[in-house]
């Protein structure tokens, strides 16, 4: 790795999702239409929750904090994506890629802390309701949110600062459309074995841990709903399985891209999509649609706005 300042690799050459030209022209109408919907209605959610009194409990707090964060994550690899449909020489700086690279996981870390603080949030609210309002306070909610990030900065960073220093000398083709460690590290001039091993251990295995932990946190909050007594167990019932479905879409892909050798497999182009691309916009929209306060929100904001229109 010590050759690092000796790499002759300027640009990676990206080799996208098909080289087909109707395929790719069909691709790009169908992401630029999910983009502009979604999108959107992430934003919308954003401003529902920030301009509606009735919406400021932290369980809203933290919802319009993944929304912001999944519309950030969204804005990594999908621009560059759709102006490279048009162009034919698809190729990204390395500078370009490292900056990717980082974002990806910086705004994925990120995301995946917030998941677990939003599960410590629902363990208080089921396991301790007279005291929900008092642990979980708005600087409680805000610091945790800074820690989410500061934790997903540090899986980034770790990533980066191993991936710097390695020497790319000759093959720069990279078999997607954006940069990823699995795609970038198998790159190098070196032997990567060891460093291999430390990200799929830094992303694959934490991202597994994550994974279940969150699953048996939200198994365990679901039994404690379903044989308690307490007044409002149908809401927080369906609270907590609109996260479960929020943790599987989140992991589900990542899980398949980072918990494994970094080698091709049929699905990898597909399992990007949905990772970078699709799920991570929907997360909040799924919530929205299951939760009745959210959508009368919603309404309301915008029965507010019409005049204004």
């Amino acid at each position: 790795m010590a050759q690092g300042n000796h790499s002759v690799v300027k640009e990676f050459v990206l080799l996208g999702l098909s080289q087909a030209r109707e395929v790719q022209l069909l691709l790009f109408f169908l992401f630029l239409v999910f983009y502009s919907l979604v999108l959107p209605a992430n934003v919308l959610i954003i401003l529902t929750i920030q301009s509606d009194p009735r919406l400021g409990s932290p369980m809203y707090f933290f919802l319009a904090n993944l929304a912001f964060l999944d519309i950030c994550y969204c804005s990594v690899t999908p621009p560059k994506m759709l102006a490279d449909f048009f162009s034919r020489h698809k190729t990204i700086s390395y500078k370009g890629c490292m900056a990717q690279l980082f974002f990806l996981h910086f705004l994925g870390g990120s995301e995946v802390f917030l998941l677990m603080v939003m599960a410590i949030d629902r363990y208080v609210a089921i396991c301790h309701p007279l005291r929900y309002s008092s642990v979980v306070s708005r600087p409680v909610c805000s610091a945790m949110v800074v820690g989410s990030w500061c934790l997903g900065f540090m899986h980034s960073i770790l990533q980066v600062i191993f991936i710097v220093p390695l020497p790319f000398c000759g093959p720069n083709k990279v078999d997607s459309f954006f940069c990823d460690i699995t795609l970038v590290v198998k790159l190098a001039c070196v032997d990567t074995y060891a460093l291999e091993l430390f990200m799929f251990v830094n992303s694959g295995v934490s991202i597994l841990i994550c994974f279940i932990l969150l699953l048996i946190s939200y198994g365990i909050l679901l039994v404690k709903v379903r044989t308690g007594s307490s007044q409002g167990k149908s809401k927080a019932a369906s609270t907590c399985i609109t996260h479960i479905i929020m943790v599987v879409i989140m992991f589900g892909p990542a899980i398949y891209i980072y918990c494994r050798p970094f080698m091709d497999f049929p699905f990898d182009k597909v399992m990007a999509v949905l990772h970078t691309v699709v799920f991570p916009l929907m997360n909040p929209m799924i919530y929205t649609l299951r939760n009745k306060e959210i959508k009368q929100a919603i309404w309301r904001l915008l029965i507010k706005c019409r005049p204004l229109a």
